[in-house]
């Protein structure tokens, strides 16, 4: 499932105050006047609890979406582009709160938190359990938003290449860029997988709290196109791995990427591996090679870190205490809308394969009694993945021409802002400006002269 980011915020910016133009008067004011709803609505969607910011993505998505076409009239403006002609006066100085290095909790676009809202209800154990065609919608519109945000890193990286500027932070670096392209891919390819997995939809129906079926019907396992699924998940592995690495060679010291992002792609590119493993087991179980089946299953559980003789143990053991408390923890977290999923599937995967295993291994044992071939000598049979999706290009958001003749017009008043703080109130338990006070001398009244996690590019 996709990573839980968390938007960034920005500082107040008068375009007015460092580009004129000339042939389009209003078009400072106007970019001004949009960005400045943004800048409003990611305030407002940081303070909201995490249950209420699912509902609210879509505001912040629209206010995004108008902005856009204003700053790329500004953009070709300078570059002598489009029918406006922009002048620079002065640098701009623009901030904008890091979220993918530093201390920070990592995160960055709205098209990916709108596809983890989709997915939430999979994932749930307390509410009422979703059938075949919810869920599959469910994937569908997950997997449109996740190829949507690959669109606009791809776009982003391309742009960010052909600057001449050094990036201030690992956050609008080219490789990020590409990394965070590469991850929308592979979660995208996985759900494409989702969408015909019985396997996790049973495991889910079994742990569900609320689920009755299992009274009068027995859950359905539906023949799979396994090899083909297995190859699939191997590409959203070598996905995964690209992102890695990408994300790992990023900024050095305090400006690496987030720990907790480097940690998700590594079990990431685990899970699709295991799950590719899962696919080949029952590949081979359907054509009645039970004990390859077994031995495909254990490989996935190896690439998990799961060892292998512990999987059948009975009785109480402090591994699997651990394993208990750490899904309720997340199942709380599901349930709270909180950030879940950041293990990358890696307890639900490991769920399936402890199933298939207990269940091929009670088949092998009173029935066929195979011999269960080495782990190592299956991995080396891995053939190679097979995409399923095409990168679409981002399509750049213009203004009509109406729009853009009106603002040959002088502005009606300035873009000038009295509070041009940035998001320094808004941070969780960091200081707020006191009543009466000037802005801009919230640090006169804290006791410390800085405050971590506040860094700004």
């Amino acid at each position: 499932m996709p990573f839980p980011f968390i938007l960034p915020t920005t500082s107040a910016f008068s375009f007015s105050s460092s580009f004129s133009s000339e042939s389009h008067p209003s078009l400072p004011l106007n970019a001004s006047t949009y960005r400045g709803v943004v800048r409003d609505a990611l305030k407002k969607h940081k303070r909201l609890p995490p249950s209420s910011q699912v509902s609210n993505l879509n505001t912040v998505i629209s206010s995004v979406n108008g902005y856009i076409p204003y700053l790329l009239a500004v953009d070709d403006g300078l570059s002598n582009k489009g029918l406006a002609i922009v002048t620079q006066k002065t640098t701009p100085a623009i901030e904008w709160r890091p979220t993918l290095s530093g201390e920070v909790v990592p995160g960055r676009f709205s098209h990916v938190l709108t596809a983890r809202s989709a997915l939430q209800p999979l994932y749930s154990t307390s509410s009422e359990f979703l059938g075949a065609q919810e869920r599959t919608n469910a994937v569908t519109a997950a997997t449109k938003c996740l190829l949507e945000a690959a669109s606009v890193y791809d776009y982003l990286a391309g742009r960010i290449e052909h600057a001449t500027a050094t990036p201030p932070c690992p956050d609008v670096a080219p490789g990020t860029a590409r990394a965070l392209c590469s991850l929308a891919l592979a979660e995208a390819t996985l759900l494409a997988v989702l969408k015909d997995d019985p396997y996790p939809a049973i495991v889910a129906q079994g742990r569900n709290k609320n689920d009755k079926e299992w009274m009068f019907k027995a859950p359905e396992i539906p023949k799979v196109r396994a090899h083909l699924y297995a190859r699939l998940c191997l590409a959203a592995s070598e996905h995964a791995a690209k992102a890695s690495s990408l994300c790992s060679t990023a900024g050095s010291g305090s400006h690496k990427i987030n720990s907790a992002l480097l940690k998700y792609l590594e079990d990431l590119r685990r899970t699709c591996r295991a799950r590719a493993c899962r696919f080949f087991g029952i590949d081979a179980e359907i054509g009645g090679q039970v004990a390859d089946g077994i031995g495909w299953v254990r490989a996935g559980l190896s690439e998990l870190g799961v060892e292998i003789k512990d999987n059948n143990k009975k009785g109480l053991s402090f591994s699997r205490l651990k394993k208990d408390f750490t899904e309720k923890r997340e199942d709380r977290r599901v349930d709270k809308e909180s950030a879940w999923g950041s293990d990358a599937g890696k307890m639900e995967e490991i769920r399936v394969l402890e199933m298939l295993d207990a269940k091929w291994n009670k088949v092998n044992d009173t029935m066929n009694t195979q011999a269960i071939p080495p782990i190592n000598t299956l991995l080396s049979k891995m053939p190679s993945g097979r995409e399923i999706h095409t990168l679409k290009p981002y399509e750049v958001p213009s203004l009509d021409r109406d729009i853009l003749e009106a603002m040959r017009a002088p502005p009606e008043d300035d873009d000038t802002y009295v509070d041009d703080l940035s998001s320094d109130d808004d941070v969780k338990g960091g200081p707020s400006a006191p009543v009466g006070a000037f802005p801009g001398t919230v640090d006169d009244y804290s006791r410390s002269p800085s405050t971590p996690g506040n860094a700004y590019y």
